[in-house]
């Protein structure tokens, strides 16, 4: 399914751009709602139907939410409330989380009900938070209720964020939907930033993804310590470079239809500490859990106990959305472990010490993390950590893993440049040292020259995974 809608995107985008910017003004959002559905009903048929449905319930519940009607009863924007809150937290627990629920009871009370086995619909995990955050943010007051269907419709299906993010607020895009103005300049801003997210997803994930799917398929007896960490660092950044190279796709064709959607990372592995980490990566998650989770809580107004207990229900659930699996519990809950170490004692010493070595802290805390995050499988979890401290009988290096070593030193070079600003900085500094050259020359060359490694490596390769689609 995932595939189709794909494959489906890249053949019509063209023609889809070509319409939207021939038809007059008042028309786009319709061509935009009509493309997104098809879109995604070419690969979740049936679901697209869930997904107009989480709409209109939004759209009605906006419009009852509104505490400032004259006349409206005080009940009726509460009542509506919590009915978005049911209706969306509904969904995601059934068609996400049924079948763990289930087998979770099964073990434990010792039941015998059966796995309902429902395929989970694209990108529920993401809408869901979105049309939330509209009725949430309305019953605040922080946005309007909107009154024309049509423009929430499209905000909501939107196609260039719709099945993996980032998380669009509503009161981040109100003006631009029905106010925005293309330009040439964000037109060309945005074929750049998607050639760069479409770079990142297929040159730099994939390419080290399939190191990734060789050690996880090796035979025990085959492994080594060095191989392990090989692994979990391989996949730390297959990670990063397939969401947020999705990400950049999305803002970047969010730009060719005039719409700028904020940033989703900021090179998180950078970062001098956990706290540090986690301002840089997957930013509309984060901040969608601080604003309307840790700080509805009570935040740290209530106490250094609260703000503890506000901080760990934050991170269960932050690993809970991840996926109906306990690695992701306990992945969200080691890293709320570790913040609350930093919000209580850590980071002032973190910041003490030379940045070299508080970098080194970040980076061995988050491959940890991601060592967590990678297997749902608790006994292949568990065989990893293993493998990882040394703690199974297998050797510290052996001939393998010096040819995984040798074969991908290139890549692991090109992947820690390209997660840093190294790159960024460069063009900066050849853009200033001659800024017709590169404007008129370079930076076309760029794009068209990653366009087409991308299109060939597509063509001829069947390895392309993409990892966050699945949550």
């Amino acid at each position: 399914m995932l595939f189709s809608s794909t494959v489906f995107l890249f053949l019509f985008l063209p023609a889809v751009l070509l319409l939207y910017y021939i038809v007059p003004r008042k028309v786009r959002n319709l061509v935009l709602f009509v493309f997104s559905l098809v879109f995604y009903a070419w690969g979740e048929p049936v679901y697209v139907f869930l997904m107009i449905g989480s709409t209109v319930v939004a759209y009605i519940t906006g419009l009852l939410a509104d505490k400032t009607v004259k006349g409206r009863k005080a009940w009726v924007p509460k009542v509506s409330l919590i009915v978005a809150i049911l209706w969306n937290m509904g969904l995601l627990l059934f068609y996400k989380y049924s079948d763990f629920f289930i087998v979770n009871a099964n073990n434990i009370f010792g039941f015998s009900i059966k796995e309902l086995k429902l395929v989970m619909p694209i990108g529920i995990s993401f809408y869901s938070f979105q049309t939330l955050s509209y009725v949430i943010d309305v019953y605040r007051g922080d946005v309007k209720a909107q009154k024309n269907y049509l423009t929430l419709g499209t905000y909501v299906a939107l196609f260039p964020q719709l099945i993996a993010g980032p998380i669009v607020r509503y009161k981040d895009v109100a003006e631009q939907m029905k106010n925005r103005r293309e330009t040439m300049g964000n037109f060309a801003e945005g074929v750049k930033r998607f050639s760069i997210g479409l770079g990142k997803k297929v040159l730099l994930a994939n390419s080290i993804g399939a190191l990734v799917d060789t050690i996880s398929n090796t035979p025990q007896s085959d492994m080594s310590v060095t191989a392990a960490w090989l692994g979990i660092i391989a996949y730390t950044f297959q990670i990063y470079f397939d969401f947020s190279g999705y990400s950049d796709m999305a803002i970047g064709l969010g730009k060719m239809f005039g719409f700028d959607f904020l940033e989703n990372f900021n090179y998180p592995y950078i970062s001098n500490s956990i706290t540090d980490f986690w301002r840089r990566w997957h930013m509309s998650l984060s901040s969608w859990f601080r604003d309307y989770v840790y700080i509805p809580l009570g935040g740290n107004r209530k106490g250094k106990v609260r703000q503890c207990v506000n901080i760990m229900i934050v991170w269960f659930l932050t690993g809970f959305w991840h996926g109906a699996n306990w690695n992701f519990m306990i992945w969200g809950v080691y890293f709320g472990i570790i913040l609350l170490c930093e919000k209580l004692f850590l980071l002032n010493g973190l910041k003490k010490i030379p940045k070299v070595f508080a970098h080194i802290y970040a980076l061995i805390l988050i491959v940890i993390g991601w060592g967590i995050f990678a297997f749902n499988d608790f006994g292949k979890l568990s065989q990893n950590f293993k493998n990882m401290f040394g703690l199974s009988d297998i050797s510290f290096i052996n001939d393998q893993a010096i040819a995984w070593l040798a074969g991908y030193a290139i890549t692991f070079v090109i992947l820690i440049a390209a997660s840093t600003p190294l790159i960024r900085k460069l063009g900066t500094l050849v853009k200033g040292g001659c800024p017709v050259v590169y404007s008129c020359v370079l930076q076309p060359a760029m794009v068209a020259g990653l366009l087409i490694l991308c299109t060939a490596y597509l063509a001829g390769n069947s390895f392309n995974p993409f990892l966050y689609f699945r949550f």
